[in-house]
């Protein structure tokens, strides 16, 4: 193989793991970052951290490899994904695989190799309920659900590695992560509505119809007010809740352009969705900081 071939394969292999695209690494690592500092009460160990950021971004990268392989024969009809490794033939689809595996087993090994037995026990179910998501499409009138489940197990997961179980706490972070997955990822799938409807899968922006907007803004109302009430149950003050309101203004600040339903708007509005994630971290940060 050429030089040039070699450097081929190897940018088709970044484009099936999406490293070109790190929205989907920070949208599953905002909630596990919120999980390591409330579970440490401030910033966890540097080596749990390093852990929790590099398994997140394995984890995320094989879930895109498998993802593809489930959906090689869909995206070639869907014009956001007809580009991809896959059905543009880049690669072929055991290399994807092959690819999901390799990914897979180093996240896990790491794991297992410095975090406890529930962590590693998470990791499992959080790696199971990913590979089986890009299925649940053919199935499920909201696999989106599927997908809030399995992106916020990083929550109970940070509370399993710092604190040795999993307290209501972690739980109801989980809940309430799962309503910020369903908004974002519906504003997903609103770039491809009509290409979904016509290769007959199913999402939330097909199951909500003409009230998709308000679909996506009750997500995310309820996902802040169930933060909020996380807040009060906990005791955590104003700089806890500054950052629930940050979050709110970057939702509201996307309503204009989603109203539209333009593919452009929808996939800019979640591709700026992780900036939600981020205001709410801040102010975990910052309520841990005041509390030492």
């Amino acid at each position: 193989m050429s030089l040039a071939a070699a450097i081929a394969r190897l940018d088709a292999y970044e484009r099936l793991v999406r490293l070109d695209k790190p929205v989907g690494i920070l949208l599953l690592l905002w909630p596990t970052l919120w999980g390591l500092w409330l579970a440490a009460g401030g910033m966890p160990g540097l080596l749990v951290l390093w852990v929790f950021v590099l398994g997140t971004v394995l984890t995320r990268s094989a879930g895109c490899a498998i993802n593809d392989w489930a959906d090689r024969h869909f995206d070639g009809a869907v014009k956001r994904t007809q580009s991809r490794p896959l059905p543009a033939g880049d690669i072929a689809p055991w290399e994807a695989l092959a690819v999901a595996a390799v990914l897979a087993a180093a996240a896990f090994a790491m794991t297992v190799a410095t975090l406890n037995a529930l962590s590693a026990g998470l990791a499992i179910l959080a790696a199971t309920l990913a590979a089986i998501y890009p299925f649940t499409k053919r199935f499920l009138a909201i696999p989106q659900a599927w997908l809030g489940a399995c992106f916020g197990l990083g929550i109970p997961m940070a509370f399993a590695a710092i604190q040795g179980a999993v307290p209501p706490l972690a739980w109801a972070l989980w809940g309430a992560n799962l309503f910020w997955v369903l908004a974002y990822d519906t504003l997903y799938a609103m770039v491809d509505r009509d290409d979904d409807v016509r290769i007959g899968i199913h999402t939330s922006a097909l199951l909500f119809g003409r009230h998709d907007v308000l679909a996506v803004l009750a997500f995310e109302a309820i996902f802040l007010a169930a933060m909020a009430a996380v807040g009060m149950w906990q005791g955590y003050g104003a700089a806890y809740h500054a950052g629930l309101v940050a979050a709110g203004v970057l939702a509201l600040r996307e309503v204009p352009g989603i109203r539209t339903r333009a593919r452009e708007a929808c996939f800019l509005a979640f591709r700026r969705s992780h900036w939600m994630g981020l205001a709410v971290f801040a102010g975990i940060v910052a309520e841990t900081l005041a509390r030492s």
